[in-house]
């Protein structure tokens, strides 16, 4: 049976924009393209040990699929959850399948008919997908604008406010006020929600993620951790009080109505943390390479056309779908793996090569990469 022609029609015009998505095909380039950010899901360790848990514990004996709420509530859960927690310093964790059931669980069950959610503009696709979810009103203000926040906040008195943002985007690596955000949630009681999916196994001694390094963690109301970027490996998890643990468990549709993990997969989110407190050599690497890399453009005369950003996610905007796709390419056949960000997954005029910086990578192939950017570029 043929596609119906209205997505054909879809299809076609990506086509015509060149920026139709295919699935890249494996390669054995040098990785500037994943967020492996300290090499969790290439470890041999972490696979060793997990396997090893597994058959120590005898967790095969009773480990069942279905829903956490039927009978895929294994005993792992509440172990790596109770670690998990403790490790945030939080008072309750709840593992959601992936960032993505996250996002959708919580927006889609917490803010209600009455409230109002806050989001900046760039938030991720993860989190403006929830919030069409929820029956809440929602409004984006302007890309780390406080000000533009404020006057939205200004506009709902008596009113329950969402506050949602990331400590770190996906596209451009930057990072918000975190502090001046949380006196301002504080100011009017907004309840402030962050996705940190691009800061844990980065910021922090142990990799704890940006908000607990600042020490900003116990005035959040929620923040969300997803492990595959810098965990390696599949998974998420609410961080919370409680009363909030408990709420998610009975009105979040995307924790309800989904079979829960595995148990193997439940053992390597717990031992990918438990190495998370022994690996800082990793961490330690990957802040250095951050460093070099900012160094390095700098000393190029690259500043200019990088977004700013102080974590492993480094942007080079070049404008339009073709030019950035032809750059991309050119550093592939050089052997480096770079992937370009086409329209309309950003804005037109803001396509960029993004640049993913991990502990494995040798400061001979930064420097290089770099190098081969400044030839192309200018």
């Amino acid at each position: 049976m043929k596609l119906p022609e209205n997505l054909n029609q879809k299809l076609e015009k990506r086509i015509q924009n060149n920026s139709l998505r295919k699935l890249p095909a494996f390669n054995n380039l040098i990785d500037f393209s994943s967020n492996d950010y300290i090499g969790f899901s290439r470890s041999e360790t972490i696979f060793k040990l997990t396997h090893a848990y597994l058959h120590e514990n005898d967790i095969f004996q009773n480990g069942a699929t279905g829903s956490r709420l039927i009978s895929g509530n294994h005993s792992l859960y509440q172990i790596a959850e109770s670690f998990i927690s403790q490790f945030h310093d939080s008072e309750s964790a709840l593992i959601f399948n992936s960032g993505y059931d996250a996002n959708l669980g919580f927006f889609g069950a917490v803010p209600q008919r009455n409230d109002v959610i806050l989001y900046d503009e760039l938030s991720h696709a993860s989190i403006r997908d929830g919030i069409t979810m929820s029956n809440a009103k929602s409004f984006k203000f302007n890309h780390n604008d406080f000000e533009d926040l404020e006057h939205l906040i200004l506009k709902f008195p008596d009113t329950n406010i969402y506050i949602v943002t990331e400590t770190v985007f996906s596209m451009d690596g930057d990072t918000p006020n975190l502090e001046e955000l949380v006196q301002l949630s504080e100011k009017y009681n907004c309840y402030l929600v962050l996705d940190e999916a691009h800061t844990l196994g980065v910021f922090g001694e142990k990799g704890e993620g940006l908000t607990q390094y600042l020490n900003l963690h116990n005035r959040i109301f929620a923040r969300i951790m997803t492990f595959g970027k810098g965990l390696g490996c599949h998974g998420a998890v609410i961080l919370g009080n409680t009363e909030l643990k408990e709420y998610l468990i009975n009105f979040a549709r995307s924790f309800i109505y989904t079979t829960g993990l595995s148990p193997h997969s439940v053992a390597t989110i717990l031992t990918a943390y438990q190495q998370l407190e022994v690996e800082k050599a990793a961490i330690q690497k990957l802040r250095q390479n951050i460093v070099f890399f900012n160094q390095q453009k700098n000393l190029l005369g690259l500043k200019p056309i990088f977004v700013r950003s102080k974590s492993a996610i480094q942007s080079a905007i070049v404008q339009g779908n073709e030019n950035v796709k032809k750059l991309a390419q050119e550093l592939q056949d050089k052997g480096f793996d770079v992937k370009p960000i086409l329209s309309p997954t950003v804005p037109e005029r803001q396509e960029r090569l993004r640049f993913c910086i991990h502990s494995y990578n040798s400061e001979e192939e930064i420097a290089s990469i770099l190098e081969l950017l400044r030839n192309y570029v200018y």
